[in-house]
């Protein structure tokens, strides 16, 4: 089964690290990515850029409504995700623990991935 992993954090706390332990945190999880990538498990997965960088678009009375920024505003914000292959909940739970248990800062959703079969081919 797909498992989407999202990554939320506090996006002040992060810049208030520094780049240097902003580095040492994201290659703390190098060994773990690469025995993912290594067994199959992992799929895609990428930080994000900032919320300063995101465009929200939604439908208000049938008009498109585009805004800069997140949805809405919160303590944490998605700073992330990882597409991962696991067999139930109980292995992608200690997939994501493996990228949680090397900061503090950090929170994860798991979230089965909805398999959209009947979609028209390209």
């Amino acid at each position: 089964m797909t498992y989407m992993l999202l990554t939320y954090l506090s996006e002040k706390a992060w810049a208030d690290l520094g780049e240097a332990e902003q580095q040492r945190l994201m290659h703390a999880c190098d060994p773990h990515v690469q025995q993912l990538q290594e067994s199959g498990k992992f799929l895609a997965g990428a930080p994000l850029h900032p919320t300063t960088t995101a465009t929200t678009i939604r439908s208000r009375d049938g008009q498109r409504l585009v805004t800069d920024g997140p949805f809405v505003e919160t303590r944490e914000q998605l700073g992330g995700y990882t597409l991962i292959d696991a067999k139930d909940l109980d292995e992608a739970i200690a997939i994501a623990w493996g990228f949680a248990r090397n900061s503090s800062l950090v929170t994860i959703e798991i979230r089965p991935v909805n398999e959209m079969k009947d979609l028209p081919s390209h």
